[in-house]
This record gives C-alpha cells, sequence and structure tokens, in this order.
C-alpha cells in the first residue's frame, strides 16, 4: 500500500460532503454515540459501490447514461428530502436531554441512504483504485477490495472523529437557541447545495 493512496483517501474523506453533514447532525442533536453511529452508517453505504466496482457494474454506469442519471436524480431527490425535512422538523437539531434518542436503527438507514444513493461515489472507485492495482496483477481482485477496505476505515475513522467533536459542542449551544436555529439552517442549506451540485455535475 503506498502512500500516495494514504494521503489521497485522508483528502477525499476528509472533505466535505454529505457523509460529513449527516454525521455533524447527528452527533450535534443527538450526541457522540449517534455520531458515531452515522459515521458506521455512511461507511455502510460504501460497500454497494465498492462491490460495483470490483464486479464490474461500474463499467455500465459509465457506459450508460440512463442508468447514471436514474441513480444521480435518486440521490439529488433524497438530498433534497433531506434540506427539507431538516429545516421543517424545528425540533431535529433540539438539544433536549430528556427525550430518548433517536433509534439507532433509523440513524443507519438515514447515513446508509446518504451515501447509497451517491453514483459519483461509484465513479470514483472506478477510476480511484484501478490506478494502485496494476493491470494483469495476481490477485488484483483481492488487492482492491483490501484498498477498499483502507478507504472504508478511514472514512469511519475520520467521519466518527467529526461526530465526536460535533457532541463535544452540544453543552455549548443547549441554551443558545438562535444558534441552533442557525445550524439547522446551514445543515438544510448544505443539502440542498449538495443536491444541487451533484443534479448540475456530469459523468
Amino acid at each position: 500500500m503506498s502512500i500516495a493512496f494514504l494521503l489521497t483517501t485522508l483528502v477525499v474523506v476528509a472533505t466535505p460532503g454529505t457523509g460529513v453533514v449527516y454525521t455533524l447532525a447527528a452527533g450535534l442533536s443527538q450526541g457522540r454515540r449517534a455520531g458515531v453511529v452515522a459515521a458506521f452508517a455512511c461507511t455502510l453505504g460504501i460497500v454497494p459501490h465498492l462491490l460495483a466496482t470490483v464486479t464490474g457494474v461500474a463499467a455500465l454506469m459509465q457506459t450508460s447514461d440512463t442508468a447514471f442519471q436514474i441513480l444521480k436524480y435518486a440521490g439529488v431527490a433524497y438530498l433534497l428530502h433531506m434540506a427539507w425535512a431538516t429545516l421543517r422538523d424545528k425540533e431535529a437539531l433540539v438539544v433536549d436531554r430528556r427525550e430518548a434518542p433517536r433509534p439507532a436503527g433509523r440513524v443507519v438507514v438515514s447515513g446508509v441512504l446518504v451515501n447509497l444513493l451517491n453514483p459519483k461515489l461509484t465513479i470514483f472507485f472506478f477510476a480511484f483504485l484501478p490506478q494502485f492495482v496494476g493491470t494483469g496483477e495476481p490477485g488484483s481482485l483481492v488487492r482492491m477490495l483490501m484498498l477498499g477496505g483502507v478507504f472504508m476505515a478511514a472514512t469511519f475513522v475520520v467521519f466518527a472523529a467529526y461526530g465526536v467533536l460535533a457532541a463535544s459542542l452540544r453543552d455549548r449551544v443547549t441554551s443558545r437557541p438562535r444558534v441552533m436555529a442557525w445550524l439547522r439552517r446551514s445543515f438544510a442549506g448544505s443539502f440542498l447545495a449538495l443536491g444541487a451540485k451533484l443534479a448540475l455535475t456530469a459523468r
């Protein structure tokens, strides 16, 4: 495993995107446990993209514009839904320790969908992993799976750190409803912007 692969992976993973926004929101509103669960869910959402890459399904995504567009706009629709739900639900980012935390299952489902409905991730793997696996190299399939596993591990560690950091700020914003309202609008705006970016980007 090369240093170039690790550095590229860290840069890609640490760059704010839908998964980071979702994990930050979960950690801030529900605490450290929810932040870590959200990080795990977003990491789990990578699995289908990795499997699509190593089984050749990503090739179809590159050659079939229809398949790509269908998945892309499904992702756009879900991001717009996340933006609307966050903006509409004024209790979404309210920190109230008396209330029961959001069920882990719901956190996981939402987190998986955030990354699952993102065709750019499949294309990224299709273009990214082969650069670090020699053409015709024995055991190339196993190596791609191993590199994908490293990418997933880095995703979980970085996202979990984001979630824990957000959770550590909960006490500072508990008594500041205006700050919470601003954060809620910011998260909704981030989901909206990411959805617009996905809708406007081509393969």
